[in-house]
């Protein structure tokens, strides 16, 4: 008899949205998180953006749980009052060299179920948004931000309603396979060992280090780990915008694009700096010109000296800068061979808008 039913590591959106279906599934849940505070890292420095599932591969994993969790969470929003708005969005050929990259973009949002998009000729984009210029635009009516805190804090709410538990200031520092059960080191004021039957790792940007710990664990099923930085900058002044605007996407991401609050505010990102560790948060205010240049390409009414540094974020990937951007890696027993265990690796965009839909395949694989 285990000490622990399941364990979940890692407090994000993913790690708490698990956390509760394995609770409301009557699974006995501790979720372990090394902050202070649920959401500190991917979760709470991203668009807060409601992704329609437009950009990924059909069959994908990443097209699969974007689609089926944005239909999940718009109505777990609606249902519970939650703070969000389907304000939708413009994405933009700024060229008729960009034309056909707007017609793979539709092409594949309409494999992978998205069926909403429909093309705005110059006049039809300038109708949405005046100050916005392009030659051909798709718009996306079921795109969407929402307060990611305040979700966040819905999902804690009801795993501990149905008898989950979170452990803050509780890094991992040591576990290992023993028997049928995992022998599980748990750090922080009052270090202790219990043993678990089930463990969900979805520890973000530690997910890899801590898998690497694993006694005995296959060193084929650990990935390599690229840190990717996205540089967000706020927009001072009147705010042009009430649908969110993207360029084309590029590698390894979706270009700087325009977002909106939920108080109607603009901010300007990500862009893609890869660095070294999951610790530089710091906007460097001479990125700026990067970010002018690019926004100024569909936004040519951008005034000098209105854009200001506001917060970066790290995504965890799985590709270096010259690689190809990998699917989505919910790993169970099935692949590795553990049993009791999931991994969840590489979650970074359009892990938010998914969190719903990969927490069922969790407990898909865990009883797999």
């Amino acid at each position: 008899m285990a000490d622990i039913d399941c364990l979940v590591i890692g407090a994000g959106v993913v790690g708490l949205a698990t956390a509760r279906a394995l609770a409301l599934a009557g699974r006995e849940v501790v979720i372990a998180e090394a902050a202070d505070g649920i959401g500190t890292q991917t979760s709470a420095r991203n668009s807060e953006v409601i992704h329609a599932g437009i950009y990924y591969p059909p069959g994908s994993l990443k097209a699969q749980v974007c689609v089926e969790g944005r239909k999940q969470l718009y109505r777990y929003l609606g249902e519970r009052g939650l703070p969000h708005k389907a304000c939708g969005k413009l994405i933009v050929a700024t060229s008729s060299g960009q034309r056909p990259a707007l017609e793979t973009i539709a092409a594949r949002a309409k494999a992978s179920g998205v069926d909403s998009l429909r093309y705005l000729d110059t006049a039809e984009a300038r109708a949405h948004e005046p100050e916005v210029a392009c030659e051909i635009a798709l718009f996306s009516p079921e795109t969407g931000v929402v307060d990611s805190h305040a979700f966040m804090l819905s999902l804690l709410g009801e795993c501990e309603a149905a008898g989950g538990s979170l452990a803050l200031n509780t890094p991992i520092t040591g576990w290992r396979r023993e028997g049928e059960t995992f022998s599980v080191d748990f750090g922080g004021d009052d270090p202790a060992t219990y043993s678990v039957r089930s463990i969900v790792n979805s520890a973000g940007h530690g997910a890899p280090r801590l898998l690497g710990r694993l006694d005995g664990f296959p060193a084929a099923h650990v990935p390599k780990q690229s840190f990717a930085k996205g540089n967000y900058f706020a927009l001072l002044g009147k705010q042009p915008f009430s649908h969110l605007v993207y360029p084309i996407p590029e590698a390894a991401g979706l270009g700087i694009h325009a977002t909106i609050d939920m108080a109607g505010r603009v901010k300007f990102g990500p862009d893609v700096e890869w660095v070294n560790d999951d610790q530089d948060l710091v906007v460097d205010p001479t990125r700026a010109e990067k970010f002018y240049a690019a926004i100024r390409t569909y936004w040519p009414g951008l005034q000098d000296g209105a854009l200001v540094a506001d917060f970066a974020g790290i995504r965890p990937k799985l590709h270096g800068p010259t690689e190809p951007m990998p699917d989505f890696r919910i790993d169970g027993p099935a692949v590795h061979g553990v049993p009791g265990l999931v991994n969840l690796l590489g979650i970074e965009s359009p892990g938010l808008t998914s969190s719903l839909a990969i927490a069922e395949l969790v407990i898909e694989r865990l009883q797999a």
